[in-house]
């Protein structure tokens, strides 16, 4: 036993202490026998002799580094400033431009300024000319003679300064005269060149002299500023949003204000500014961001020219920072912009997607690996041309394999059966059994996945997911599930079927991101009995287009983002392509989305067909495609048979009325006037021989098509193409 231990009679242990304070330990009761057990504790680490910030150094403040950049921020990357170098040639030449084009209202402007100088000079010189100065004493002594008429003296005076007054008259005019006529014949005699010279030396300073205190000889370039905001203005409205204590009577300098740490100041089309909560009164920057539409009556805009956000610590800012910008005017108005996309020949799902701007004309890009998305909003306000633009990025990679459903089953999606492995339009019956066999697919697909990763050695699967070699080498692409309209689904379903279909989704979004799953819903309102909030809750990005109130932009958009400022409800019906993107728990913005159109998207569908039968990654669906391959092949297939196909895609065969009715969900315009007869001498033009024009669904019997008998009609060697 240590000399620091001796033995109790109950054959415990006693430490003593005190011989033990000057190690590197401390004492805990060990709770299974009476003792005091040592417990090392790590030294502390030595002190540095050279560190600056050690408590004991007088010098800590006066040597500590600032932390405030050196150069300002246009000035520290190569990129910004060629960026404002650009910037500024774009501005000069637009100057250039503006003020080149009023060249002649300027000369005329000039002129007349010059008249009224030459006015305004003639007048100021007249005193000088005439001789004033003696007229006083001339006027002077007139009175004084006729006073005293005797006085000899006093006439011979006058008659004096009359001479005087008259001879300084002559030669002041003669003068003046004189130098007049020699610059007209100097100007006349001289060359064309050194006229115009001496002709704006004379007339730039008569031009000057005859200007006004509001005459501006130039026009105003730049448009007089529609919003106009100081420090003051934003205290004001902050008070008057109650954000801010009232006077109560107070002095205006004694009222708590904000402090701005940047602006006001222009910054594009708009004011920008950056300011603190004043402490002590109990607000914060979320309290800010939910009184948006106060501030912005206060301010004279309206609600959608303010853009808040909260300044987080990794930018310098604190809980109650807040950054505003406030535009001159509606900033989502305008010419939609092309997406990059649609020039584009390739793309890598693994980068972020372009997907838009914001207001103040900032690129906005999706990351959507390992991410799942739901897109909400009013019918006919961009939700499906959004929706669109993520899958798009997928069909410029090959090793993305594309699931599709469109509830509606319009032409929105129709091009993506070049591409897709799964294409599924409407929500009929045989849709519907399609949609479940797809999803049972895809649960199957993202099983095996998990097990082959998991069996993978940590050196190549670090983190068990999908990394872009395995991809490649275990030829597991990734896989992007779209789903438009599924609250189509979702009502056109039985109970049973609709739990179902549910949990799968559920099980779809939360675990298939990390097998390479990525999940793009969308929907309209979406409220419990269209997409229940089981599905919602689990996705990560959110998109709202218009919706009609708060409530509905939470349904969308997560509970609560309303008050944080995520409001797609302050939308109005010019915004169409322009809605609130939700990427965080507090991180959103408002996007202008880019535009795609239908002819733009089925571009990217043939490229996207190319890029897979290159790289051996057409499957599916699209493999078996007859008029897909038909575009591929440049051979032409009628319309009215490619169309028929695409109805018939999960059906064997179809009942002439309800071959109809999908025709016409399809495209109205083309097929509202068919009726049966119609429909078969078309179909008959393009070449289709029924075997049989009765067909049996069901066990009921009626007129119909057989899926078969237009395929016939197509070329054999397309129809070989493709596997049938």
């Amino acid at each position: 036993m240590s000399e620091a231990a001796e033995e109790t009679p109950a054959g415990g242990t006693v430490h003593r202490l005190d011989d033990h304070r000057t190690g590197q330990s401390t004492w805990v009761v060990d709770m299974d026998k009476p003792t005091l057990v040592s417990v090392p504790i790590e030294p502390d680490p030595p002190i540095q002799g050279e560190a600056v910030d050690r408590i004991d150094n007088p010098l800590v403040d006066w040597l500590a580094t600032p932390d405030a950049p050196v150069l300002p921020a246009w000035a520290r990357s190569r990129a910004s400033v060629i960026a404002n170098v650009q910037a500024f040639g774009r501005l000069t030449w637009w100057h250039a431009r503006y003020h080149g084009f009023r060249t002649p209202k300027y000369l005329i402007k000039t002129l007349l300024l010059a008249t009224r100088g030459f006015y305004r000079a003639a007048a100021g010189l007249w005193p000088t000319l005439s001789a004033q100065d003696h007229s006083a004493t001339v006027k002077a002594l007139r009175a004084q003679v006729k006073v005293k008429p005797e006085d000899v003296d006093l006439a011979a005076r006058l008659q004096v300064a009359h001479y005087a007054r008259t001879q300084t008259r002559r030669w002041r005019f003669g003068a003046a005269a004189a130098a007049v006529t020699a610059a007209t014949i100097g100007i006349a005699l001289a060359p064309p060149i050194l006229q115009v010279g001496v002709a704006a030396a004379v007339v730039t300073p008569l031009a000057y002299l005859g200007r006004g205190k509001e005459t501006r000889l130039l026009d105003q370039a730049a448009p007089p500023l529609r919003v106009d905001m100081s420090a003051q203005q934003l205290n004001e409205a902050l008070r008057a949003a109650g954000l801010l204590k009232s006077g109560g009577g107070k002095d205006e300098k004694d009222l708590p204000k904000v402090s701005c740490t940047m602006g006001p100041v222009r910054d594009g089309r708009g004011w920008a500014v950056i300011f603190d909560m004043p402490r002590g009164g109990g607000k914060t920057a979320s309290d800010v961001l939910a009184k948006r539409e106060v501030i912005a009556q206060e301010l004279g805009v309206d609600e959608i020219q303010v853009i808040m956000s909260r300044v987080r610590a990794a930018k310098g800012g604190n809980a109650g920072r807040v950054s505003m910008w406030v535009a001159d005017d509606d900033p989502y108005l305008g010419t939609p912009n092309p997406s990059p996309l649609e020039k584009a020949e390739t793309f890598s799902i693994w980068e972020p997607v372009p997907f838009g701007q914001d207001a103040r004309g900032n690129r906005v890009s999706v990351p959507v690996l390992w991410q799942s998305m739901f897109f909400g909003g009013l019918p006919r306000r961009g939700k499906t041309f959004s929706q669109r633009l993520l899958t798009a990025a997928g069909l410029l990679d090959a090793y993305v394999r594309h699931y599709i459903a469109d509830g509606k089953g319009g032409a929105d999606w129709m091009p993506a059966k070049a591409v897709a492995h799964r294409l599924i339009m409407g929500a009929e019956d045989d849709a519907i059994e399609a949609l479940k066999a797809m999803l049972k697919e895809l649960l199957a697909e993202m099983e095996r996945r998990f097990a082959l990763l998991r069996d993978l050695p940590a050196s190549v699967c670090p983190e068990g997911k999908l990394t872009p070699e395995i991809m490649v080498k275990y030829n597991l692409p990734v896989i992007f599930v779209t789903i438009d309209e599924l609250q189509e689904y979702f009502t056109a379903m039985d109970r049973e079927d609709r739990d179902q279909v549910i949990d799968d989704l559920c099980r779809v979004a939360r675990r298939g991101p990390a097998a390479g799953f990525i999940s793009n819903f969308a929907s309209q309102r979406p409220d419990a009995e269209s997409v229940p909030s089981k599905l919602r809750e689990i996705i990560t990005i959110r998109y709202s287009t218009q919706v009609v109130d708060r409530t509905s932009s939470d349904m969308v958009l997560g509970k609560g983002k309303a008050a944080q400022g995520a409001d797609a409800s302050v939308l109005s019906e010019d915004h169409k392509g322009v809605g609130v993107l939700v990427t965080g728990p507090a991180s959103f913005v408002t996007v202008r989305a880019d535009y795609l159109d239908g002819p733009g998207f089925a571009a990217l569908c043939r490229k996207g067909r190319i890029l897979r039968e290159a790289a051996g990654q057409l499957t599916g669906d699209a493999a078996g495609d007859v008029t897909a391959a038909a575009d591929a092949a440049g051979v032409s297939v009628p319309a009215i048979v490619s169309d028929v196909l695409e109805v018939m895609r999960h059906s064997p065969r179809m009942f002439t009325t309800d071959l109809l009715a999908a025709l016409v969900n399809l495209d109205e315009d083309v097929y509202g006037d068919f009726n049966a007869e119609r429909l078969a001498s078309e179909l008959e033009s393009a070449g289709v021989k029924r075997t049989s024009k009765q067909v049996k669904i069901s066990g009921a019997n009626g007129a119909g098509y057989q899926r078969r008998d237009i395929e016939a009609a197509v070329p054999a060697e397309i129809l070989l193409s493709t596997g049938r």
